[in-house]
């Protein structure tokens, strides 16, 4: 390899993409375009970036299987950064066997991560966990360890662990200072002031605050019955019942939840989840079934009684019930949530990273582009979306929750 491409090389390592193409931007050669394509991504440019890479990847001969698997992890990087989630992790499984066969572990063990942080953004969290755990942050270069860091207090983050997200930050931060690229630390930071910013509202007692992610762990762990609207679920210290499945019994939920101990009147909990200002005999009798499908589910943590106004709840073992809220009650919340990181979005993509139908996440964007929350560019299969980062909160409790991995 000649000077000029190790120079650039070692540039692009220390976060210096501008140094990197100041020595190969004129050269058409299979390094210099593959070095030419990361330090795009660097700056920004993530479809120029695309581009080169692939060249690069077409101008390696058929020996030269290292620098092939390279690219192909570099090209999965700028799909990441680009949000385009679509590419199959199993080329860059591919690719990581390749690199670690030669001896280039570091590269290998960045494609991994990369994977990891996909599956983080698609919330298959069991999947990323386990797959981290494979991963020996002590045998990695200083980035790298960094990127480990961040992956191991997203996962945490995700999982409401805000103690585990902390240690896992500082970890990364001491890497990141040791690696001295500025673009890395600044990542890091931004991470570690979603910690002090409100995630959750807790509702008790008709009193609304806002929570840190500490004490929504402390809250978990407490004697309280919590009714979590960011998960649809509600659990005690010792069992948990989802219902994220069944919108209208959680809906009924929360209405009973917020009026403990006092109960909620039947026109209140027809309205809450039914979705109607107007109530008949068919709205009672309806409301007569799901209340007693609900009993049924939660039989082993709650007690729903009749009342001459409507229904009460009271828990069988916890000391109270308290409601634990998003931060912003808002209809799209996930999407703005996913979309909050200030990358740009393709409908496809955060359809992919939210579970859902891209023609539901369609509709869902309109509705925020008419309210100004969301804006586009470009047409058809390149449109993308954006909106600034939303102060002033966290956002981890609005992203969607894990699933079982299939």
């Amino acid at each position: 390899m000649d000077s000029l491409i190790t120079a650039a090389a070692r540039a692009l390592a220390a976060g210096d993409p501008l140094g990197a193409l100041n020595r190969v931007a004129l050269r058409d050669d299979a390094p210099a375009l593959a070095l030419r394509g990361i330090a795009m991504a660097q700056l920004g440019d993530f479809a120029r970036a695309k581009v080169l890479l692939r060249r690069a990847g077409r101008a390696f001969g058929p020996r030269e299987a290292v620098a092939r698997a390279r690219c192909m992890v570099a090209e999965a990087e700028v799909a990441l950064a680009a949000r385009d989630l679509g590419w199959a992790p199993g080329k860059l499984d591919e690719a990581a066997v390749v690199l670690e066969t030669h001896g280039d572990r570091a590269n290998a063990a960045h494609a991994r991560l990369l994977d990891i942080r996909r599956l983080l953004l698609i919330a298959r969290l069991d999947h990323a966990s386990e797959r981290l755990a494979g991963i020996d942050p002590a045998q990695l270069p200083a980035p790298l360890r960094a990127v480990h860091g961040l992956a191991k207090a997203g996962i945490a983050l995700r999982r409401m662990e805000a103690r585990a997200a902390r240690t896992a930050l500082a970890g990364a931060r001491a890497a990141a200072d040791r690696a001295g690229i500025p673009a890395l630390i600044a990542e890091v930071e931004a991470a570690r002031r979603l910690l002090d910013e409100p995630a959750a509202r807790l509702i008790a007692d008709g009193v609304e605050r806002p929570l840190l992610l500490d004490e929504i762990e402390d809250l978990q762990a407490s004697e309280a019955l919590v009714v979590d609207a960011c998960r649809h679920a509600v659990h005690d210290r010792d069992s948990s019942v989802s219902l994220a499945t069944r919108p209208v019994l959680f809906a009924l939920l929360r209405a009973l939840a917020e009026a403990w101990p006092r109960d909620a009147p039947r026109d209140a909990l027809i309205a809450r989840a039914f979705g109607s200002r107007f109530t008949d005999e068919s709205h009672r009798a309806r409301l007569r079934v799901e209340i007693g499908r609900l009993r049924a589910a939660l039989r082993p943590l709650v007690r729903i009684s009749a009342t001459e106004a409507g229904f009460v709840i009271a828990p069988r073992l916890a000391t109270g019930i308290v409601v634990l809220a998003r931060p912003i009650e808002e209809k799209h919340a996930t999407v703005l949530a996913l979309m909050a990181d200030g990358e740009t979005w393709s409908s496809s993509a955060l359809a992919l990273a939210l579970g859902s139908s891209q023609r539901s996440v369609q509709r869902a964007l309109d509705a925020l582009a008419e309210t100004g929350k969301v804006q586009s560019y470009g047409q058809a299969r390149a449109r993308r979306w954006v909106m600034p980062p939303m102060p002033g909160f966290a956002t981890s409790l609005l992203l969607p929750a894990s699933w079982p991995d299939g």
